[in-house]
This record gives structure tokens, sequence and C-alpha cells, in this order.
């Protein structure tokens, strides 16, 4: 496609990665929808020229009615990025099926949903690119997040199929796979760590587990290192199937590749003690 200036989507637009996104593919030159169910935390980023859509990635009327407003507004979509997501943190034995379901619903069927809807109009003009934003915790599963772990998994697993079934269209699909960054998302999880206590017996591991990510959380990369990557993956002429960042993301995944099992696993639950 010549044209560099794309009409970009943006899920969870309205806090941390996807904000900085927003604010970051405006300046670049693109045209750019910011979505989200919180569209009052957006009124910053509407001034600067981000056209802000109201998104909830579990219910249809609503996707569907977002994607209808852009292709209605601009003719296509060049790029989605599927932000929105969440972590849900607790023991297994302890979150509710419930809360599992809703973790999946916004981390996997919210971002399968989309890419569903955008699909047709990107087939027709034989170019788009789909960024899913996974998570180093896509590669490697800790304790304690377990649903989590299994909603990026699956968002891989997703993209991996996708990519191969719409290359022959000329769309990409690219994998981001943050490390440690700022934003809402460590709060998020420890508040849904706080609320799954359940049976007691996990209740030391639940106490080292906050106090670990407490720690670390001074070192995590600001949100412009996974904007940078996200740049690159729009930028390319024939981008990458994934782009890695953020605190301790290259190192973690390169643990991940070249340990066994039960040593990586020793290795994580070192960081506990």
């Amino acid at each position: 496609m010549k044209n560099t200036k794309k009409v970009i989507l943006v899920t969870g637009a309205s806090a941390g990665m996807g904000l900085e996104m927003a604010k970051e593919l405006l300046h670049d030159g693109h045209t750019v929808y910011g979505a989200a169910r919180r569209v009052n935390r957006m009124d910053g980023i509407k001034a600067l020229g981000v056209k802000i859509i109201p998104l909830d990635v579990t219910s249809e009327a609503s996707m569907v009615a977002a994607i209808n407003q852009i292709i209605t507004a601009e003719g296509r979509i060049d790029v989605l990025i599927n932000n929105a997501g969440f972590g849900s943190y607790g023991p297994i034995e302890n979150v509710s099926i419930a809360d599992a379901k809703y973790q999946l619903d916004v981390n996997v069927f919210g971002a399968a949903r989309l890419m569903q809807l955008v699909l047709p109009h990107m087939r027709s003009r034989q170019y788009g690119r789909i960024i899913n934003i996974s998570s180093i915790g896509g590669k490697f599963a800790t304790a304690l997040g377990g649903w989590y772990h299994a909603s990026k998994f699956a968002l891989e697993a997703l993209s991996d199929s996708l990519r191969n079934e719409v290359e022959q269209f000329g769309i990409d699909v690219v994998v981001i796979e943050p490390g440690g960054v700022k934003s809402e998302w460590s709060s998020i999880a420890a508040d849904n760590l706080k609320k799954n206590t359940g049976n007691m017996v996990y209740n030391s591991l639940m106490d080292r587990f906050d106090a670990a990510i407490k720690k670390t959380q001074a070192n995590n990369a600001e949100p412009i290192v996974i904007v940078n990557l996200v740049r690159k993956a729009i930028a390319a002429k024939k981008p990458k199937t994934r782009y890695s960042g953020g605190y301790m993301a290259k190192a973690a995944l390169f643990m991940r590749k070249i340990l066994p099992d039960r040593l990586f696993d020793k290795m994580l639950m070192s960081q506990l003690k």
C-alpha cells in the first residue's frame, strides 16, 4: 500500500499503552480511532484529534457498531490494534469460572470478533495489518496467573493460525509481547489477586506474589517502548511475526527457550522468596 497514512483502530485506548499508542500514532500523521468503555478518560487525546469510539469488547452490538462507524466515515480500516485486556489473578482453585470466562471474553473472544469484523474490509482491498498485544506471559505461565496466561497463550495461537490464513490476501498478523510496562495492569492484577483469597492455603503464596509485583514496578518500562514496536510493525514492508520489549522481556523469553520446564519453574518461583 503506497499511502503511508493509515486508518488505525486502537482498542483499550483509555489508559496505559493504548492511550499512548493512540496519541503517538496520531502524531505520526495517521487517522486514529481510540476505542474503550471509559470514553470520559479520553478527553485529552480527543482534543488532540483522536476520534473517540465507545467500545465494549464483550458486546457484539458494540463491536459491530464501532467497525461500521469507521467504515462509514473512512471507507477502510488499515490497522487493527487489539490492545484491550486485563489480568485476572488468583489460584486456579479459587478463581470462579464466571471470572475466568470474563477474562477470556475480554482478552480472547473480543479480540477474535474484532478480527472477524475487519477482515472482509481488509480482504477487499488486499491490504491490512492486525496487531495483537499479547505478553511475554503468552509464552510462559507463572503461579496465580493461570487464566490470564491461558488468554494470552490463546491469543498467540489464534494469531499464528490467522497469519497463515490471510497472508494470501495481503494481510499481516503481528504479535507484540510486552514485558513489564508502567500501566494500570499491575494494580488491576493485584486487586483481582486480593479478591480471590478463597482457600486460605494459598495466602502465603499470594502475599509473596503481591510483594514481588510491587517490588518490580519501578523497573517497568515506559509505554513508549511498546508504542515504538507498534510503529515498526506498521511501517515495515514485511513486519516480523513477533516483537517484544519492556522490563525483562528479552531475558525471560530467552530463558524460557533454553531451560527445561522444571528448571524454568524453579527460576520463576525463586522470585517469590
